[in-house]
């Protein structure tokens, strides 16, 4: 993975992947606030061009960008800046393209203009985010399309390195030294969470799992700690589908939380 750089100054990155659906199917599942939400973080969309689109990352972690081409369901670009002063506007493209079997080929492509490498870091950060989130999206169209989903998402800081902070959190959850397929379990003082491994760092940052689950509704886990920002960040975000997955995030939230803001509590402000 590399930031591609264009004599013109353009310098962008490019991930895709093949999930299945119809392109309808697949645009409302990337192009829609219910959609993005299914299997990214919370969003909300005016699905029009013009429209804004804002992604919340966590507390105060709104992400807010202006819809300026919409072609459902094919096509749709945004524009947004890089969230620092004197940064860059960022343009990112989604396309959907229609495959044989039934399936299709999803396509995010950011980019921005600058003259020096100050920003390729910021570029090359957005770009090992995606394939994780890209196999939670494989897996809701796969296996819970158009079901009701219900989802918890928690983000802290970290003063440790990146290694410590993941030698803690993986390290109490029993997530460091698994395999791929492995069966995993909560371990007791947190909420009762069971399934199987699906990938680890895998074309992502190193120190992630992502998880199947089966308990405490079909859904899926995704469990990291990585530097962002000049921070260390340790994330969890829950996916859970069904008739019993908004009871079960109801549940289970406040105890989470708690859990996270004990290891990482968030720095105070002012």
């Amino acid at each position: 993975m590399s930031v591609k750089k264009e004599p013109s100054g353009r310098r962008s990155i490019q991930v895709e992947v093949e999930v299945p659906g119809t392109p309808e199917e697949v645009w409302r599942a990337i192009a829609t606030g219910p959609g993005i939400s299914s299997w990214f973080v919370p969003t909300k969309s005016e699905e029009r061009q013009g429209g804004e689109q804002v992604c919340t990352f966590g507390p105060g972690m709104d992400s807010t960008s202006k819809i300026v081409e919409w072609q459902p369901p094919k096509r749709f670009l945004a524009e947004s800046d890089m969230g620092m002063p004197g940064s860059s506007t960022m343009a990112t493209e989604w396309t959907v393209e229609a495959r044989a079997g039934g399936m299709c080929l999803v396509r995010v492509v950011h980019s921005l203009f600058a003259s020096t490498d100050d920003w390729d870091n910021q570029l090359t950060g957005v770009e090992q985010g995606w394939p994780t989130y890209f196999r939670i999206l494989r897996m809701y169209l796969a296996n819970f399309k158009g079901m009701p989903c219900a989802a918890m998402h928690f983000v802290n800081i970290s003063k440790d390195s990146e290694a410590a902070a993941w030698e803690k959190a993986g390290g109490e959850l029993g997530l460091l030294k698994l395999a791929e397929g492995q069966k995993w379990t909560s371990p007791p003082g947190v909420p009762q969470m069971a399934g199987v491994v699906d990938s680890l760092g895998k074309d992502t940052h190193k120190n992630t799992v992502l998880l199947r689950l089966d308990t405490p509704a079909p859904g899926s886990a995704y469990v990291g700690a990585f530097s962002c920002g000049g921070m260390v960040m340790v994330c969890m975000s829950v996916y859970l589908y069904g008739d019993k997955a908004k009871a079960a995030i109801d549940r289970d939230q406040p105890a989470w939380q708690k859990w996270m803001n004990d290891r990482f509590p968030m720095p105070q402000m002012g």
